[in-house]
């Protein structure tokens, strides 16, 4: 197929090109593959400035999209790739192979780093928010041979999902520390405050006054950030809450858990050790059951049930796809629909064939590179998630270029519980990350 780059697609490219380290914020649909690889075109088969690529991202993605983008355009032949994915032995194999790009899911950074003489000149890091965390074997590999590599490629749509601190270590793996500094307690000392405490422990930070706005203007000149309603023609999207109320009796239940942070329960105890594991049981209670003791199930209440049930009627069989996030809503949703799993590439076949009529999706297996928008246009959202990139990652599955429809996401809340307090939490963190991608925002042709 014949490329014909958007004027933004061009811009980004040269900005690859230009910049020896940089990041990528664009959003789902904009071509982060097709973009970084056109420019890995010219850089090892024009100009020669690099030899040996290695494309680091999720599993799904390095088996599935990036070979499928080296092999769908015309203008990039000649670019050879292997696949370092598998046992051991085919990893090693792969490696032997020549090519000029080795694509190895992120899982298996720490193991190359370990087993492998380096010799990549240039990295790509698709999902470049999987290295948000510098205690992480994967970012702690790559630090290692991170000044052994001439160019880095960070793509992302979401670089801070949960806040400005994930921000360093990604920023380090760019530029090793030439912007955020080179360690992340002098990031944390210099633009936060220690926020939750326990004496002299410290569990959280938050941001000094101006912090944002001085982070974003340091790391602006590697960085560049489009969204894709600025230039792709996106569907509508109308997002919603289908509120459910407990009974008098259920709401007792879990107000008690949460005051107590210990039930008794005809079939057995539920207690909580910590904040986490109550914000956690809560959540799941608000769904309609949670996990005691030895992973017994208990069953709280059918509310969410019903609230898909009615969905599911309105819907006369227009496709739904319905993320769950604990594998007892699963059973739960399966006892009483008629559902099917979105699992392999058979399922997404069918899916996009209009021939599922209610798929359930977990947002941590398909959170990144699946093509569904052409199966439906209705998500919902039957179980929370804490996480803004799997939230947002698994809506623009539906939500992108070339969906015919107004993309309709509901979300179904349980009044009073902590689904409120989740939903906040995405909005408000959705809010900070709107402020990061408008502070390094790319200006095309002199429009923001």
């Amino acid at each position: 197929m014949k490329y014909k780059p958007y004027d933004y697609q061009t811009f980004a490219t040269n900005f690859v090109l230009e910049h020896p380290a940089c990041g990528l914020i664009l959003d789902m649909g904009l071509g982060k593959s097709v973009i970084t690889l056109t420019a890995l075109w010219s850089l090892l088969l024009d100009s020669f400035d690099v030899g040996k690529v290695l494309v680091v991202a999720p599993k799904r993605v390095a088996e599935n999209t990036w070979p499928t983008e080296l092999k769908k355009w015309e203008h990039l032949d000649g670019l050879t790739w292997s696949l370092v994915l598998g046992s051991e032995k085919d990893r090693r194999a792969a490696l032997q192979c020549r090519a000029k790009i080795y694509i190895i899911n992120r899982e298996n950074v720490a193991w190359l780093v370990d087993n492998y003489r380096w010799d990549f000149d240039t990295l790509v890091i698709d999902e470049l928010s999987s290295f948000k965390s510098s205690k992480a074997q994967r970012f702690r590999a790559l630090k290692r041979v991170r000044p052994r590599i001439s160019r880095v490629i960070g793509l992302t749509g979401t670089p801070q999902p949960n806040g400005l601190l994930d921000l360093w270590p990604q920023m380090y793996l760019l530029d090793m520390g030439q912007r955020l500094g080179r360690f992340v307690g002098g990031y944390r000392e210099r633009f936060f405050l220690p926020d939750k405490r326990n004496r002299e422990v410290i569990y959280s930070y938050k941001p000094k006054d101006g912090a944002e706005e001085k982070v974003y203007e340091l790391i602006s000149d590697i960085c560049i950030s489009m969204k894709a309603a600025d230039f792709l023609d996106m569907p509508d999207l109308v997002s919603s809450q289908v509120e459910v109320k407990m009974s008098t009796k259920e709401r007792k239940l879990y107000e008690d858990f949460e005051r107590d942070m210990v039930l008794h329960l005809k079939d057995g105890d539920l207690d909580a050790v910590n904040a986490a594991a109550l914000s956690g049981k809560l959540v799941q209670m608000a769904n309609g059951a949670v996990y005691g003791e030895n992973r017994k199930v208990h069953h709280i209440h059918d509310r969410k049930l019903d609230a898909l049930e009615d969905i599911i009627e309105a819907a006369n069989g227009k496709p739904l796809l319905v993320a769950y996030w604990y594998k007892h809503d699963l059973e739960r949703i399966r006892q009483r629909f008629e559902v099917r799993t979105i699992d392999t590439p058979k399922d997404i076949a069918d899916w996009n064939e209009g021939k599922i009529p209610v798929a359930l999706i977990h947002p941590a297996s398909a959170g990144h590179g699946l093509n569904l928008q052409d199966g439906g246009s209705t998500i919902v959202w039957f179980g929370l998630t804490w996480s803004l990139e799997l939230y947002q990652q698994l809506n623009a599955r539906l939500w992108r270029q070339g969906q015919k429809h107004t993309v309709v996401i509901q979300h179904i809340v349980a009044a009073g519980t902590h689904d409120e307090d989740i939903m906040n939490a995405l909005e408000k963190k959705d809010m900070s990350q709107t402020a990061l991608i408008a502070a390094v925002k790319a200006r095309i042709g002199g429009v923001t």
